[in-house]
């Protein structure tokens, strides 16, 4: 019997020197069925070009160039659109992954219906080595999604880019929202941060389990002049998380961590989350408090 195919997904704007490495990773993948969509992004450099040539050479990718630039969010949604694989990757184009990924992801996700994603820890620059992030739990196993929406949500331990995870395609479709909801008028659909985010958090509220893989095997190559080392992007997060919160945690202790964490947070940068708080009226003791009662359980979970 045929494995299921795996389609990788690289949007790509602008990334004539990089994106042949990420290309690269995912045409070397040790996983039998596999198909590289490459959709670029109106870039003015020679990005197609180079992109061009991968696919004169390999059948298995695919590459498409917009007409206009859709930004980030869109061209992840074209992207799809232009993919048949029933489990998807997205691969930032200054990003790469080992080659067995797919191989190693697809064992667990393709085997269980009740696992929402699989993904690994990521190595990241820092200084002239790579550091390693997200290193959860020493074992390869399903672990339950009640650990990661609480540490996304309270923590800083939990991955935000897709760029270490495989999807089911259906859940990307689903959970992957252009812009999302918010008081403040921020534009999510062209930056793509909280957006991702968000398809963690909704593809967990709808599984009892995720997958983890304890071996690093994705990269992120975050260069200096790249949107997430040069905008300072943390109020899309916490509004990304603010909306999940409101909309789909019925746990009042839950809900009280958070905002009081949220709190915090606005206290350390001058007010600047002030108005994603719903009330300010909460006092420094009642803070530290429900941090106690209920970050503490949590950290003795995932330390486990």
């Amino acid at each position: 019997m045929s494995k299921p195919l795996v389609s990788i997904l690289i949007p790509v704007y602008n990334r004539e020197r990089l994106v042949r490495r990420a290309v690269e990773s995912a045409i070397n993948q040790t996983y039998g069925n596999v198909e590289v969509v490459a959709v670029d992004n109106k870039s003015t450099d020679r990005t197609y070009e180079v992109l061009k040539e991968y696919a004169e050479k390999y059948p298995d990718v695919k590459v498409y160039q917009n007409e206009e630039n859709l930004g980030p969010v869109r061209n992840w949604q074209k992207c799809l659109e232009y993919s048949s694989g029933g489990f998807v990757k997205i691969l930032f184009s200054d990003d790469w992954i080992e080659e067995s990924f797919v191989e190693k992801s697809m064992e667990i996700l393709s085997a269980n219906d009740n696992v929402g994603f699989v993904f690994t820890p990521t190595l990241i620059p820092h200084g002239n080595e790579e550091k390693v992030f997200y290193k959860l739990f020493n074992k390869i196993g399903l672990y339950s999604t009640d650990i990661f929406i609480r540490g996304s949500l309270c923590t800083g331990f939990f991955p935000a880019s897709p760029c270490n995870a495989l999807f089911k395609r259906s859940d990307i479709e689903k959970n992957l929202i252009l812009d999302i909801p918010n008081e403040l008028d921020l534009d999510f659909k062209e930056l793509g941060a909280g957006n991702d985010l968000l398809l963690f958090l909704l593809t967990a509220s709808q599984y009892p389990y995720f997958g983890y893989i304890s071996e690093p095997l994705t990269h992120f190559g975050a260069p200096a002049d790249s949107i997430t080392m040069s905008n300072d992007l943390s109020l899309y997060y916490w509004m990304a998380k603010k909306y999940f919160v409101d909309n789909f945690i019925e746990d009042k202790n839950l809900r009280k961590t958070f905002y009081s964490l949220l709190w915090l947070v606005n206290g350390k940068n001058k007010g600047k989350f002030k108005p994603l708080l719903q009330t300010n009226d909460v006092s420094i003791l009642e803070v530290i408090k429900i941090l106690r009662k209920h970050l503490s359980r949590r950290m003795q979970i995932l330390i486990k």
